[in-house]
């Protein structure tokens, strides 16, 4: 059964207006119960404490609009699109478990069908564990898109730049290479992707090259904290909210945007391989407040 979303905890709490310091408060925790976090919530709070009483709006509707404008203000969003004139290549992020080989599929399926790219290389750069490196090659087939793989333990750099390597010769528009996502063992995965990160900028300057961070919706404030150690190993063009369809939260997106200052570039809403949409800021506010 879905979990109750913060739409239907508005409703509720909402039905008399904030009259009190007590609803306040209830605001604040049905927020924090979202995941968009204490400390943003907080902040999210006190502004709508002091607006609401600057224009007098305590009923359900104008506080709510007051709390969609709010929210609107703080979530950054990227309209990811490839680059027609030069090779992509797109670094994908995250930690095991986060749905990431499905996303890269996703986003593969995603280039093509929208016209971007024709010719697509995938990179298998996690070569820390054979499942990665197996889970990423059904994805190809199934996809029917090249991949560029090494055994198990090689250098994931060296996988990465010998699949740009191939893209450029025969001239493929994308590459979207995997990654290593052990958060267990924090500082070899910060030197491991700053490791990568180096070598295809320096290989590759005059491709377009971004880097995706793949987040579970359902993770909660784990999402937070996984921003901040990747976003420290290297600098993040964009967030992949994975499995959005699977939980009732996905607030998260809001302190990751307000804390850290990383825009999210895709929703991933289902478990085929065209269930990825571009990320528009104003219509996951209004879901995530259950706004028709």
């Amino acid at each position: 059964m879905k979990k109750k979303g913060l739409g239907a905890r508005l409703r509720a709490l909402l039905g008399g207006g904030l009259e009190s310091e007590e609803s306040f408060e209830d605001l604040e925790d049905s927020l924090v119960e979202a995941d968009i976090g204490a400390r943003t919530a907080m902040e999210i709070v006190d502004r709508l404490r002091e607006v609401s009483r600057r224009e007098r709006a305590s009923g359900r509707d104008g506080i709510v609009e007051l709390l969609r404008a709010e929210l609107e203000s703080l979530v950054l969003e990227v309209d990811f699109r490839l680059d027609p004139d030069r090779l992509n290549v797109v670094l994908v992020l995250g930690v095991n478990g986060v749905g990431k080989t499905t996303t890269i599929a996703k986003l593969a399926t995603h280039f093509r069908e929208t016209g971007q790219a024709d010719s697509i290389c995938l990179a298998a750069g996690d070569t820390f564990r054979a499942a990665a490196v197996e889970q990423l090659s059904i994805h190809a087939e199934r996809v029917g898109v090249r991949i560029v793989k090494q055994g198990t333990g090689a250098d994931s750099a060296a996988v990465v730049y010998d699949a740009v390597e191939s893209a450029r010769t025969r001239g493929d528009r994308l590459v979207l290479a995997d990654t290593a996502g052990r958060m267990h063992t924090r500082k070899h995965l910060v030197e491991e992707l700053s490791k990568i990160d180096r070598i295809v900028s320096s290989r590759a300057p005059d491709a377009s090259y971004r880097r995706l961070l793949v987040i579970d919706a359902t993770t909660g404030q784990n999402g937070l904290q996984q921003a901040e150690v990747f976003a420290g190993a290297v600098p993040l063009d964009g967030i992949v909210l994975a499995k959005y369809d699977s939980t009732a939260k996905g607030g998260i997106i809001v302190p990751i945007s307000h804390r850290l200052g990383i825009p999210t570039a895709f929703l991933g809403t289902g478990e085929k391989y065209s269930d990825l949409r571009p990320f528009r800021r104003d219509a996951y506010v209004r879901e995530l407040l259950d706004l028709s």
